[in-house]
């Protein structure tokens, strides 16, 4: 079973992912409202898998990934985003995101893009 970190900072968003994730067999260890929390919790839990929102207050998703990928080079983080972000999400893959999922969310597409990520070793 994999550890996730969802950070989202739509408290509504957190639930629904969390309840696709642990349907689809993950645990969901912890979850952050900002990039900034998500650096700290990170440090702490030190997830199989992050979960991150790009636009966010106090730390923008992009920011948050690119701390957590200078904490741990081999960090696996899941960018998610609303549709019409496409620069954005070219920027989160250069820095080094896995994957990303638009919202709204669709159960198949979120496990398909977490469970690839997984597998990448």
């Amino acid at each position: 079973m994999s550890s996730i970190m969802i950070v989202d900072d739509a408290a509504f968003l957190r639930a629904m992912l969390k309840e696709i994730l642990v349907q689809g067999g993950h645990e969901v260890v912890t979850e952050a409202s900002n990039g900034e929390e998500a650096v700290e919790k990170y440090k702490a839990f030190r997830p199989d898998l992050v979960t991150m929102d790009i636009t966010m207050p106090v730390m923008e998703g992009l920011e948050a990934l690119r701390e957590i990928r200078k904490i741990d080079p081999k960090a696996k983080v899941v960018m998610c985003s609303a549709v019409g972000q496409r620069q954005l999400i070219l920027d989160a893959i250069q820095s080094g995101a896995k994957d990303f999922i638009v919202k709204p969310f669709q159960s198949s597409r979120v496990l398909e893009a977490v469970n690839k990520a997984l597998a990448v070793l």
